[in-house]
């Protein structure tokens, strides 16, 4: 007695996978959500690298990697934004927040294009909250 499979399955398609299953990213795509981690500082600042690395963490540790340090350097423009905000009061603050906005840009460029090019990149002056 043979038993037919399924319908939809059979010698051409595989099985579908086991539960539990992650399949990982390709490195073109590891390559892209690691540069929309970095480039996040000029939309969506800390929730768009948490959201990529809670959702795609588990696939990619390249991934994982970028995204968790521009959460870092994000968290850490935030800090010293809203200190040099504060510190406009003083007169201090007037130059002070340009020049960590313009930090930030820089970097975030530069993270952005070493992520794309398939490069470990790591944020000077961070303090790295996540690990």
């Amino acid at each position: 007695m043979s038993q037919t499979p399924p319908p939809g399955y059979g010698p051409q398609q595989p099985p579908p996978p086991q539960p539990g299953y992650v399949q990982p990213l390709r490195t073109d795509e590891e390559r892209l959500w690691a540069l929309l981690s970095h480039l996040s500082f000029f939309a969506l600042g800390i929730i768009a690298p948490l959201i990529i690395m809670l959702t795609l963490g588990n696939r990619s540790q390249y991934v994982r990697y970028h995204s968790v340090e521009a959460l870092n350097f994000h968290i850490t423009m935030w800090i010293a934004g809203l200190v040099s905000g504060l510190l406009i009061l003083l007169l201090i603050g007037i130059v002070l927040l340009p020049l960590v906005l313009l930090f930030g840009a820089i970097f975030s460029i530069i993270a952005a294009v070493q992520a794309y090019q398939g490069q470990y990149y790591r944020y000077p002056l961070t303090i790295r909250v996540i690990s």
